[in-house]
């Protein structure tokens, strides 16, 4: 139920985005999520794609800095407060989100929430016990 991310260490400069998204894409990667956090002269652009093996080759074949990670991927009820219900399920267990975001497509009647936790294995655990749907790779990269 773990989904691989892929981050990229990014200067802030003008252009450096949209070159990363077409090397991508000349390579039929599609974006399925992305996410990014900067600084002044820094960033780090984190993405879930069709084909992450094929992503992080391709991007440090390119010359970026990419690395791996692993994030669980949450469908949660679309209605008011259903990611509320899902994020006390961590809380009450002591669980810190690292970061999270979400996906622009949707899972059945859901949303689908992206989390990167400090045990990820135990939010997993929690997560099920709670009957939350998590959803897996593949299904990820083929929202």
């Amino acid at each position: 139920m773990k989904v691989k991310q892929i981050s990229i260490f990014l200067e802030n400069q003008s252009g450096r985005l949209a070159r990363v998204t077409k090397t991508l894409g000349d390579h039929h990667i599609n974006i399925r999520a992305l996410s990014i956090a900067d600084t002044t002269d820094f960033g780090i652009l984190r993405l879930i794609v069709s084909d992450p093996e094929k992503a992080w080759g391709v991007l440090k074949e390119q010359g970026y800095t990419v690395s791996a990670t692993e994030i669980i991927a949450v469908q949660v009820p679309d209605h008011p407060g259903g990611l509320a219900e899902i994020l006390q399920v961590l809380d009450d267990c002591g669980i810190n989100i690292e970061y999270m975001y979400a996906f622009v497509g949707r899972s059945g009647n859901d949303a689908v929430v992206v989390f990167r936790v400090e045990n990820i294995d135990r939010a997993i655990e929690l997560l099920q016990q709670k009957d939350v749907k998590l959803l897996c790779g593949k299904e990820v990269y083929n929202v």
